[in-house]
């Protein structure tokens, strides 16, 4: 299993001090105002204070509790519905159209769509549960059909119970497959997911607050709140492919 290569500390501080200089070079041109980009240092005050409000902690369970929601039940449904394409194949040939459209068409058109028929308040779940799919759905039936056929075989001479192949034979297969797919999809769902939410403006998200940070001109503000997404898609993936991780190795062992 290929894992990505970790962020070195040194190119990290580069991009920083590259940061800096252009905030910097822009507050010279409005009087040494950092209005057009706030500097690394100023955005980490600004976070620091909207940590210590209320609305700031209401914001973040607001957004994560709808935009992992919305992957997670996307998760099981690709998962099922993958289960069945690979037994199925007139399953398969009927998504198949779906998931074409889904990866194809830009967000902000499901975004817009979505918006005629749904409240704003969920619209981050539809919309994470959308991006989601295609990847979880599309490598998860990938990994079924590289199942070891031998062992499958060997699995129905013996007479080997469902339950027993699944465990054995089904997940150590898979799981790779699927952990890829939510590596990708955890980041697709909060790049779309604050997207809904920048549109929609449903009260208290954090998609509300990165447009209202943007009609005010608070640079500070939207680097904080962006530094949140990043933090907490970071955050969630490791823990949830963690998981994954312990799962391949039990499958394995």
């Amino acid at each position: 299993m290929k894992r990505q290569r970790p962020v070195r500390l040194w190119a990290v501080t580069f991009w920083l001090l590259v940061w800096e200089g252009a905030s910097l070079a822009l507050a010279s041109t409005t009087g040494g105002q950092m209005l057009l980009l706030a500097s690394p240092v100023q955005a980490l005050r600004r976070l620091l204070a909207l940590a210590g409000t209320a609305g700031f902690w209401q914001a973040v369970a607001f957004s994560s509790a709808r935009i992992l929601g919305g992957s997670l039940l996307s998760c099981v449904l690709a998962v099922v519905l993958a289960s069945l394409a690979a037994r199925l194949r007139w399953v398969r040939e009927l998504l198949s159209p779906l998931v074409a459209v889904v990866k194809a068409v830009p967000v902000v058109s499901f975004i817009i769509l979505a918006l005629i028929f749904f409240s704003s308040e969920n619209l981050s779940l539809l919309i994470a549960a959308l991006m989601v799919f295609p990847p979880v759905y599309l490598n998860v039936l990938e990994g079924i059909e590289h199942t070891d056929v031998q062992l499958l075989e060997m699995a129905r001479v013996f007479q080997v119970p469902l339950s027993r192949q699944l465990r054995g034979i089904y997940l150590p297969a898979v799981l790779p497959y699927f952990r890829s797919a939510v590596s990708l999809g955890l980041g697709l769902c909060w790049k779309s997911g604050a997207a809904a939410e920048v549109i929609g403006l449903p009260a208290g998200s954090i998609g509300e607050a990165l447009y209202t940070a943007k009609v005010y001109f608070q640079t500070g503000d939207l680097f904080a709140w962006t530094a949140v997404i990043v933090a907490i898609s970071v955050l969630f993936e490791r823990l949830f492919l963690r998981l994954v991780d312990t799962a391949v190795r039990k499958a394995g062992g």
